[in-house]
């Protein structure tokens, strides 16, 4: 496997940084970058996010990555991150950045 590109890893540190019980989905690290699109950023954590919190990036509406659900779900219940069934619950755990 390649490097990290210099977008991989800007997408790859800011995963880092979702704090515990937080999320951002796939088009949320992209607006927040100002660079890329939802499929840009889930070709990165593909590729290369299996060394971050990759159970902290999710769907716009709150599903887990496809193939890892039961293993998602798993660490979002261990850190308290807000559900509604079998998703995250966008609204109260979605994690906005530091604000630059």
């Amino acid at each position: 496997m390649s490097d990290p590109t210099p977008f991989a890893e800007r997408v790859l540190d800011l995963v880092e940084r979702i704090p515990p019980g937080r999320v951002m989905s796939y088009g949320d690290i992209a607006e927040y970058l100002g660079e890329g699109g939802p499929r840009q950023v889930g070709r990165v954590m593909s590729t290369w996010g299996g060394g971050v919190p990759w159970w902290r990036v999710t769907h716009a509406d709150g599903t887990p990555p496809p193939g890892h659900q039961a293993r998602c779900l798993a660490r979002w219940r261990e850190e308290g991150t807000p559900l509604r069934g079998d998703r995250a619950d966008m609204r109260h755990a979605r994690w906005h950045g530091d604000l630059r």
